[in-house]
């Protein structure tokens, strides 16, 4: 079921250039048809350059290239080439994203390593090396597709949690450093999605979303420049409600809204295979 949006004046992004990371599947690719969609011409990273190059024959007007979010010389190799290929990015939407979950105590260290690689050293990456451009050129937009465990930590997800709180705080502080400069920053939270990435993953107490309904809130976001975007909305007042609640209380709250990942991969192998690649930091 496709969670609805807000109704909010239509973004103009026909002719805008916005490049994706991780952009092969799932929201990512969600998110550049949509971004095709409304007439922008798209590039699609991905760690795999021949699912990049698969993923954008697929969307009207797109380019495929290889990326490696975790590696300097990648990030700004794909940014040039898409820069020379389609003209300077507007838009940069950071996506990739691997995600382990299970006990913290039985977590692998390669697995800690990739989503801290991936999840947090890679949006900072794109940001590091984007944004300059951007803000000589007097406008821009970096959207990151985080998650709601930027601000909630659910059980079985501590590191993936730390990675996403972290990917919030460092925004915050770059945000007020790009205010006045033309390019805005903006943060896209949803609960749980059903990709890949999320296999076997409990939903809590709202319904699984769609990457259709991430991709429409980046969609969203490029018109209405918001810092913080929930998916689903709902979900924001209940956040900041909770934050005024005693510690008892809000652990009462949040223990009944928020799942407890480690009970429901307990005995599961649904996602034996996705995490074997995240050991092996395929993006």
């Amino acid at each position: 079921m496709r969670i609805p949006l807000l109704k909010t004046k239509q973004p103009d992004v026909d002719g805008l250039v916005i490049a994706v990371t991780g952009a092969a599947r799932g929201i990512g690719l969600a998110t550049a048809r949509r971004l095709a969609a409304g007439g922008a011409r798209v590039a699609i990273g991905d760690l795999d350059a021949d699912s990049a190059t698969a993923a954008a024959s697929t969307v009207t007007g797109a380019r495929g290239y290889q990326l490696d979010v975790t590696d300097d010389e990648s990030f700004a190799a794909f940014l040039a080439a898409v820069a020379a290929d389609m003209g300077p990015i507007d838009v940069l939407v950071n996506n990739a994203g691997v995600m382990w979950v299970g006990p913290f105590d039985e977590e692998p260290t390669t697995a800690s390593e990739a989503m801290v690689a991936v999840n947090l050293l890679g949006v900072i990456r794109g940001v590091r090396l984007a944004a300059p451009t951007m803000r000589t050129r007097g406008h821009g937009q970096i959207v990151t597709v985080a998650s709601s465990a930027s601000r909630l930590a659910p059980p079985g997800m501590s590191t993936y949690a730390a990675t996403k709180h972290g990917v919030l705080g460092y925004l915050t502080g770059v945000r007020e450093e790009l205010r006045r400069s033309g390019v805005t920053v903006t943060v896209v939270m949803p609960t749980v999605v059903d990709t890949e990435l999320a296999t076997g993953a409990a939903t809590g107490s709202v319904a699984l979303l769609q990457p259709d309904d991430v991709a429409d809130a980046v969609f969203e976001a490029v018109g209405t420049r918001r810092f913080h975007v929930w998916v689903p909305g709902k979900i924001s007042p209940l956040i900041a409600f909770s934050g005024i609640l005693p510690q008892p209380l809000r652990d009462r709250m949040m223990r009944f809204a928020v799942p407890d990942q480690v009970e429901a991969v307990s005995g599961s192998t649904a996602r034996d295979a996705y995490e074997r690649s995240v050991t092996e930091r395929k993006d």
